[in-house]
C-alpha cells in the first residue's frame, strides 16, 4: 500500500520497491586496487583518489542523495568512503591518527537539502574505524556560485578564495568530497587548509568526472 502512496524506487537504478538494489551495490564495491590515483585538471598539491568514474549507479546515487533529498543513499556512498579511507590505510598511503575533513559546502545549499549530504558520509565513513577523527573545518563562502556547468577555468575563478576555515584542524588531514570535476574545490580547500598549518596528506572521492 505504502509503495503505491510513495513509490519506493532503487536510488541507483529505478528498480522499484527497493531503496538500493545489489546490483547497484555491487557497482559501489571497492575493489582490490580502489581507490585510484587520478589527476584533475587543476592540481591540489596532494595525491587524488577516486573510488570510480562518475557514471551509472554511482552517479545517480550521488544526484539523488543531493539534489533529491534521498538521505537513504547516505549509507552505502558512506559506506564506500569508509572503505576508501581503509584501504589508504592499509597501502600505507595514510596513517593514524588522522582527521578527516568534508569538502565545503554552502550554508544555503546545505539548508535547501535539509543537511549537508558530504558531511553525513564522512560521519559514517569514520565512525566504525579507530584513529579516525571528522572535522566539518571548511565553508563556502555565501558568495560562491554553483559550478554546474562552468568551465575549469570558471570553476577555479568561481572558488578562489571563497572557502573559509571554520574550525581549527591538528594533525595530517584527508580531504573527502562525493565528486571532483577540474579539482577547483579541491585545491582551494586544500590552499586554505595549508595555509592555517595543516598536513593535507590526500584527497578521497566517491566520483571522478
Amino acid at each position: 500500500m505504502l509503495d503505491l502512496v510513495l513509490p519506493l524506487q532503487c536510488g541507483g537504478c529505478g528498480a522499484p520497491s527497493v531503496r538500493w538494489c545489489p546490483a547497484c551495490a555491487r557497482a559501489l564495491h571497492v575493489g582490490v586496487d580502489e581507490p585510484r590515483l587520478v589527476t584533475p585538471r587543476i592540481d591540489p598539491g596532494v595525491p587524488v583518489f577516486s573510488l570510480g568514474r562518475y557514471v551509472g549507479a554511482r552517479r545517480r546515487a550521488i544526484i539523488a542523495a543531493k539534489e533529491h533529498g534521498r538521505a537513504d543513499l547516505i549509507a552505502p556512498l558512506g559506506g564506500a568512503l569508509r572503505a576508501g579511507l581503509e584501504r589508504l590505510l592499509g597501502w600505507g598511503i595514510v596513517d593514524t591518527p588522522l582527521t578527516v575533513v568534508p569538502a565545503p559546502t554552502r550554508r544555503a545549499v546545505a539548508r535547501r537539502r535539509g543537511g549537508d549530504p558530504v558531511a553525513r558520509m564522512t560521519v559514517l565513513a569514520v565512525a566504525s574505524t579507530d584513529g579516525l577523527a571528522i572535522v566539518t573545518a571548511l565553508r563556502m563562502r555565501p558568495l560562491v556560485r554553483d559550478s554546474v556547468g562552468l568551465s575549469g577555468p570558471a570553476r577555479a575563478r568561481n572558488v578562489a578564495g571563497g572557502v573559509r576555515l571554520i574550525a581549527p584542524v591538528a594533525g595530517d588531514v584527508v580531504l573527502v568530497d562525493d565528486i571532483v570535476t577540474t579539482g577547483a574545490t579541491a585545491a582551494e580547500s586544500v590552499r586554505r587548509l595549508q595555509t592555517s598549518g595543516t598536513r593535507v596528506v590526500a584527497v578521497l572521492t566517491v566520483a571522478n568526472a
